[in-house]
């Protein structure tokens, strides 16, 4: 059944969750020719202005809201097939973050479209100068596979808030999903600014052959440097949200409420997560106290037989569940570590004694493996993240005032969040990207209008009064004092 014998086998089954109600039909990659076609055309109605006006933009964010709204239910189906995700977890983590992304945008779009006019030297008076937002016009958004319908949708929010015509990849690896967004999509949105592109790695590379004003891609480095790289071709800007292993520093190990923190978003979508605590850096004697925790918090939130719980997901293919199996030899298996290769399923499991040499410490781990490393003081913990690439963002768990100041000053991570793992996402007015290795470009709220937005400058001098006579030349003395005073 596994591909070692599951200490742990389920003793009930799961209920399918299948989407044979829906018909979808199977996903059919785009022709190169069709894609082409499909990117010029974007580019001809970039040129007509269409996407510009306020009232088209609102028109999209309320017609994106009525296709969550009505077609909730086969979202819940959709994600249940393609990753095992419980109806609450879809809902909370998919569907409730992008309403909440179109909400952001509808309260504040007309605020974010306002120029805003900017202070200028008074050696340059009389004048005005402001800044104003522009489209940049055709988007590509290349959306990943773990939460594959966030990721797709509030990349798109901010592009449409920003009057731009967006093409969307959906992962291939959440087929479900893929397909029921490229049914959806051409029935709610405008067709003339909003395409939906399904296929794979070809099809991607033929997208990527393409000219864009921005592309903006969610996913691993390895392929996030492929994209830059096609990007570099047409000097076209990219948004890379990428990930790498967030770490989180424990000062308390005896507290619950940090062992259900660290499992709530340690295990939510079966640690699939970017922003997922990678490993945890327990500092003197709470890495012992941790452990008893994190047991009792698993076991609270997803029974004794976890593989059982309608509320734990599963990995997305068997490659990524064969990954991660081998993983589970790298360590001390003290939580968990029973696994069913014919569900795909891994336990929440948590090692002790890793090496440092081993996969959990050089990979993003990205399943349901918790590594606790024990580490003698903070500032080993500090060191011992500095000397690793940026992660998307750290945690610390402490009340101390001091050791938050500290350890913000001292990491550098996408993000800095104390004692709530996961939580910053759900705030659409914070910056949510990574730096370094984890990515570069940040958005959700106005983030993400400037982010897929040009902010450009616009100033106006009237010739009316000539009052640069003193900068013309021929260039005298006099002249010359006159200048560098003005400067």
């Amino acid at each position: 059944m596994g591909i070692t014998e599951n200490p742990h086998p389920s003793t009930a089954p799961r209920e399918s969750r299948a989407l044979s109600e829906l018909e979808l039909p199977p996903v059919v990659p785009e022709s190169a020719e069709n894609i082409v076609e499909i990117v010029a055309s974007m580019h001809d109605v970039v040129a007509t202005r269409l996407a510009h006006p306020r009232r088209f933009r609102a028109s999209q964010l309320k017609a994106l809201e009525r296709m969550l709204e009505a077609h909730e239910q086969d979202f819940v189906d959709a994600l249940a097939d393609d990753l095992g995700k419980s109806g609450v977890e879809a809902k909370m983590t998919e569907i409730d973050m992008v309403r909440a992304e179109i909400d952001h945008a509808q309260l504040h779009l007309s605020e974010w479209m306002e120029s805003k006019a900017v202070k200028i030297p008074l050696a340059l008076h009389p004048a005005a100068a402001k800044i104003e937002p522009q489209p940049l016009g055709v988007v590509l958004v290349i959306g990943a596979w773990n939460y594959p319908l966030q990721l797709i949708l509030a990349p798109l929010v901010a592009s449409i808030a920003a009057g731009n015509v967006t093409v969307l990849k959906p992962s291939e690896l959440a087929p479900a999903t893929s397909a029921l967004l490229g049914r959806l999509v051409p029935q709610f949105m405008d067709r003339r600014a909003c395409a939906v592109v399904q296929g794979g790695a070809s099809t991607s590379k033929v997208l990527l052959e393409q000219h864009f004003d921005h592309i903006f891609y969610t996913g691993g480095e390895r392929v996030g440097k492929i994209v830059a790289r096609a990007a570099a071709e047409h000097l076209t800007p990219v948004t890379l949200e990428l990930g790498g292993k967030s770490p989180a520093v424990v000062m308390d190990g005896s507290s619950v409420a940090v062992a259900r923190r660290l499992a709530f978003g340690k295990f939510m979508n079966a640690g699939q997560t970017c922003v997922a605590p990678d490993y945890v850096l327990a500092v003197g004697d709470a890495a012992r106290h941790l452990e008893k925790q994190l047991s009792k918090a698993i076991t609270g939130f997803y029974g004794k037989n976890p593989l059982a719980s309608r509320d734990y997901g599963r990995i997305v293919n068997t490659a990524h569940f064969q990954r991660l199996v081998a993983m589970l030899g790298d360590g001390d298996v003290v939580v968990g570590g029973g696994y069913d290769e014919d569900t795909l399923q891994i336990e929440p499991t948590v090692i002790t004694n890793v090496h440092p040499d081993s996969a959990l410490l050089r990979e993003e781990i990205f399943g349901p493996i918790l590594p606790v490393i024990a580490v003698d003081s903070f500032d080993a913990a500090v060191r011992f993240i500095n000397a690793r690439p940026t992660p998307l963002v750290a945690y610390l768990f402490s009340e101390n005032p001091r050791l938050q100041s500290s350890f913000g000053d001292q990491v550098r991570a996408g993000a800095i969040v104390h004692n709530a793992p996961s939580l910053h996402l759900a705030v659409p007015s914070l910056p949510f990207g990574g730096v370094g290795a984890s990515g570069m470009g940040a958005y959700h709220g106005r983030h993400g209008f400037e982010r897929l937005s040009q902010m450009r400058a616009v100033m106006g001098k009237t010739t009316v009064v000539d009052t640069l006579k003193a900068v013309y030349p021929p260039y005298t003395w006099a002249k010359s004092k006159i200048i560098k005073r003005m400067m």
